[in-house]
């Protein structure tokens, strides 16, 4: 009865997203007020970050039944968003987003879904040198195209969604039998020598990962897997290789939990590298662990982030004791190093063709090279993948193996890209800087929405 009156106030109240771009000189400002409802501000960010748009500042209230956001967003350029189509596309996406209920489909290790048109495999394991050559080439020995994928490595860990045809008529396999060949020989590459993380995979029916709340976002389903794999358990205690290489130092989050007792609210605040996709893998993160982000402020500074979030526990609850609160740090800083470019970035531009994958990642392996992480896309017959490498220490990778490598797959064929995420030289600023900052960012989002009224 509750869910029942609960969609009743959402038709009747539907959401209102405002885009402006007079109130502030370097950036959109995007407005959005809606009924509150759990997993609401992911679902807004989510839009944002699958349209390349970058949040440079946003300041967050939900305290109540009602959910009122405002972002400042640039294009991947760094320019504001002004072509009438990409604004009508986000007040649309965004609309249409908040109307539906987040799905909650909890984290598994390792599963195979379909749609018409490729099969979806989710793999988790523990990471090694080689790992995803030797995935590569079990599917290609499958006669398995991947036409999409995506692979994380974080705290020797290893976590990959990989859409895969039939080589032969390019649609989704649908085999029984051809899929638990797949199943055996994927799950005994990950199993290693005898790996208490163990492969596992289970089998959906078509369409089975689709429903209400829609195809969980890739991204998501990365995050979780890592979670259910206990990515942020730290090895040995110490810093894990996902902050090291790419030719200059990383900055490793800063992350504080303290109480606000007056008002029974649990303040997270963070510093770190400012990076594409920040504010979402943190928003995922807090929204899997069934927690919710009431009042929020985010600044981006000298491709610095600060972030701060007054948040409470689904049941309203703050967080009770320090075992909880050293888990939350530990997890919010594996969701900002999971995606953290590591190492030197190459990207293949190629016509795509039969083993493609399996012979790049083969030609990677026999060089000592480690892929730290990788975005894999075929389109109209072309290949375009990037890939984040390091030597098998994690240090940087000698220039004369990525010449001897370029030789072999074509200098053409795979260029050098630049390290974008350098670490910028430390400001004066502090983290506690931001915990005041909260407050004025509070005025100005009054501001906002009163001039909106």
């Amino acid at each position: 009865m509750d869910d029942e009156y609960a969609k009743l106030i959402r038709r009747m109240n539907p959401p209102r997203v405002v885009i402006d771009n007079k109130t502030c000189e370097d950036a959109t400002v995007i407005q959005v007020d809606s009924v509150n409802k759990h997993g609401i501000l992911l679902e807004v960010v989510q839009v944002l970050t699958d349209m390349n748009l970058v949040i440079t500042k946003a300041y967050i209230s939900s305290d109540g039944g009602w959910f009122m956001d405002v972002f400042n967003a640039v294009d991947h350029e760094g320019k504001k968003i002004k072509d009438k189509d990409v604004i009508d596309n986000i007040k649309r996406r965004i609309e249409n987003s908040a109307n539906f209920a987040l799905s909650l489909r909890g984290p598994s290790t390792v599963g195979v879904k379909h749609s018409e048109e490729h099969t979806s495999i989710e793999l988790a394991g523990t990471d090694r040198p080689g790992l995803l050559s030797e995935v590569c080439a079990v599917l290609s020995t499958l006669d398995c195209n991947v036409t999409n994928a995506e692979i994380w490595t974080h705290n020797s860990r290893a976590a990959a969604v990989v859409h895969v045809t039939d080589d032969s008529t390019g649609s989704a396999i649908d085999d029984p039998g051809r899929l638990a060949t797949m199943k055996k020989m994927l799950c005994n590459i990950l199993k290693g020598n005898g790996d208490l993380n163990a492969a596992k995979m289970t089998l959906s029916p078509p369409g089975g990962s689709s429903g209400g709340g829609g195809v969980v976002n890739r991204g998501r389903r990365l995050h979780q897997i890592m979670f259910a794999n206990r990515d942020y358990d730290r090895v040995g205690g110490g810093v894990n290789g996902s902050m090291k290489g790419g030719g200059g130092r990383a900055l490793r989050p800063e992350i504080s939990i303290m109480n606000c007792s007056d008002r029974d609210y649990t303040v997270v605040t963070m510093r770190s590298t400012d990076r594409p996709k920040l504010l979402f893998d943190i928003v995922c993160t807090l929204t899997d662990m069934q927690y919710v982000v009431y009042h929020g402020v985010v600044h981006t500074e000298r491709k610095e982030a600060y972030q701060e979030f007054y948040i409470r526990h689904v049941d309203g609850l703050p967080i009770g004791s320090e075992a909880e609160q050293e888990r939350i740090v530990h997890c919010l800083e594996a969701a900002i190093e999971r995606r953290a470019s590591q190492g030197l970035e190459l990207e293949l531009c190629t016509e795509d063709r039969s083993g493609l994958l399996a012979d790049i990642t083969r030609i990677f392996r026999e060089n000592s090279l480690c892929i730290r992480r990788a975005e894999i896309s075929t389109k109209s017959g072309k290949a375009k993948d990037t890939f984040y490498v390091t030597d098998a220490s994690g240090s940087p990778v000698d220039p004369r193996i990525i010449d001897s490598i370029r030789g072999q797959i074509g200098q053409n064929a795979l260029q050098v890209k630049h390290d974008k995420d350098l670490l910028p030289e430390s400001p004066e600023t502090k983290v506690g800087y931001l915990f005041s900052y909260f407050f004025k960012a509070r005025t100005c989002q009054t501001k906002l929405i009163q001039s909106y009224s």
